[in-house]
C-alpha cells in the first residue's frame, strides 16, 4: 500500500486546514489569550480584514475558535481557543522556534 491510502481523511483534512494562509498564525497569536478582532488585526497587519473573517469563521466551525461577548461598556465580543484549539496550538510553539532558528529573513 502507498502512503496516499495510509493517510487517511483526518489527517489529509487536519492539514488542508492549518496548511491555509494566516491560520497557524492566528491560532499562534491567541495562544497569549483572548483577542479582539482588532488586535488580531493590528499584531498580522499584512492580514486583510476580509481574510481575518474568513479565517476565523473556518475556526469556529472546526470548533477550534469561540466568539465570546464580553458585556463590559461598550460591549465587545473576543475570540479565544477551544480545548482542541489550545491542543493545536501546543505544535505552533515548536514551529516559531524551528522558524527563528532555520528561516532567513
Amino acid at each position: 500500500m502507498d502512503e496516499q491510502h495510509q493517510l487517511g481523511p483526518k489527517v489529509e483534512r487536519s492539514f488542508e486546514l492549518i496548511g491555509k494562509r494566516w491560520t497557524g498564525l492566528i491560532i499562534y497569536v491567541l495562544l497569549s489569550g483572548p483577542k479582539r478582532f482588532s488586535e488580531i488585526h493590528k499584531i498580522i497587519p499584512d492580514l486583510s480584514k476580509r481574510m481575518l473573517t474568513e479565517r476565523m469563521k473556518e475556526l469556529e466551525d472546526h470548533g477550534i475558535v469561540i466568539r465570546q461577548i464580553v458585556k463590559e461598556r461598550p460591549v465587545r465580543a473576543e475570540y479565544l481557543l477551544t480545548e482542541k484549539g489550545l491542543e493545536l496550538g501546543k505544535i505552533l510553539g515548536p514551529i516559531s522556534q524551528w522558524g527563528e532558528s532555520w528561516m532567513s529573513d
